[in-house]
């Protein structure tokens, strides 16, 4: 049988693994930060009434750039946007492979801060561009200093800072990205994944003007709980979007994505009114593990980053065989929990409860 190793892949492909996640069918899976609550059924209705129109057209092709999308999305997002500053692909990961299809490539460079989301590394294989991993702080925060001085450094052709970060859950301050986008010439990306997660920061969106460099990425697979529609969106300048129409492939949006956005975004109020709850059940669950003697981390996302397990995959396997599943990422005493509903919230303390008391 045919292997990897006996097809002639790119040179900086060899010896690499795929991303990926565990998929088990468990009843609490809290392994990949999805919004674990239902949309409302008033919303499915909807957006059901809004895929059968549009399956009724799909003998055309959509939209090619999708404006009314976008139109839709510059006013979620406000702040005086307008469509031609938004651009969308299939999940933000592929709105982050065409910024590096256009800006990155061989001879130029990303940089980003670690641990942080596991797809930046590969996403710069894919596209030829060299990683450049600088490590955080003992406590995961960026300051503005350390930024700049960084990227001054490393002069980077694209940085990515990630807030609130993954896995780590760390917020991201303004001025922390004002002082990056000022300490070099290159592109910087703003990964605003779990943005709607943070009470307490603006969107990095307020700092678009007079910033041509600047790119704000986004997705409605988190707080929306729209995953499985696989929509990303970014804003940025003009010019920038131009750039990705460069490397996009044609009609890559389908007209049921389309669709199924469109009518989500009209109902914005309702599919994030369980957004309050998450941050309620994340310091819920934040406080019980500190009871219990763990490390929490400070996080702006709907997940926590939880050091002080004495062997971190042995906790995760007495998990999982209690049908609770979270994500051993490799981090040295570490886990990380995603939020989910109160229910799923109870059984995962009570669980670890129990397990913490045996090991003790």
């Amino acid at each position: 049988m045919t292997s990897l190793k006996d097809l002639p892949l790119r040179q900086n492909l060899v010896g690499k693994t795929p991303y990926g996640a565990p998929q088990d069918p468990v009843a609490v899976s809290l392994n990949v930060n999805e919004n674990t609550h239902p949309i409302p059924e008033a919303v499915i209705t909807e957006i059901v009434a809004e895929l059968t129109r549009a399956v009724r057209g799909v003998n055309r092709y959509p939209d090619r750039d999708f404006v009314e999308l976008r139109e839709a999305l510059a006013g979620y997002l406000g702040h005086g946007l307008t469509a031609s500053q938004l651009w969308a692909a299939n999940g933000s990961n592929e709105v982050l492979q065409q910024i590096l299809q256009a800006f990155g490539g061989p001879g130029r460079s990303l940089l980003s801060f670690t641990p942080t989301y596991s797809m930046y590394p590969l996403l710069a294989d894919g596209t030829d561009t060299q990683w450049v991993p600088v490590e955080r702080p003992a406590d995961y925060a960026l300051t503005p200093d350390f930024v700049s001085e960084t990227l001054r450094l490393h002069a980077p052709s694209i940085a990515i800072l990630c807030g609130p970060n993954n896995p780590t859950g760390t917020p991201l301050d303004l001025d922390t990205i004002t002082a990056a986008y000022d300490a070099f010439d290159g592109i910087l990306v703003v990964d605003e994944a779990y943005h709607e997660f943070d009470a307490e920061r603006e969107s990095a969106v307020t700092l678009l003007q007079g910033r041509p460099r600047l790119l704000v990425s986004r997705t409605m697979s988190k707080a929306f709980a729209f995953a499985g529609v696989r929509l990303g969106y970014l804003a940025a300048d003009p010019a920038v979007v131009d750039a990705l129409k460069l490397v996009r492939l044609p009609y890559h949006l389908s007209a049921l994505t389309q669709a199924a956005a469109m009518a989500a975004i009209r109902h914005a109020s309702e599919m994030l009114a369980t957004v309050a709850d998450i941050r309620v059940q994340r310091d819920r669950l934040a406080r019980a593990l500190s009871e219990l003697g763990y490390l929490v981390h400070p996080s702006g996302a709907n997940f926590l980053l939880v050091g002080g397990f004495a062997n971190p995959t042995a906790t995760f396997e007495a998990l999982l065989a209690e049908g609770i599943l979270i994500r051993d990422l490799g981090i040295p005493g570490h886990l990380r929990i995603t939020a989910g509903t109160e229910n799923e919230t109870t059984m995962l303390i009570t669980a670890l409860t129990a397990l913490t008391s045996a090991e003790r």
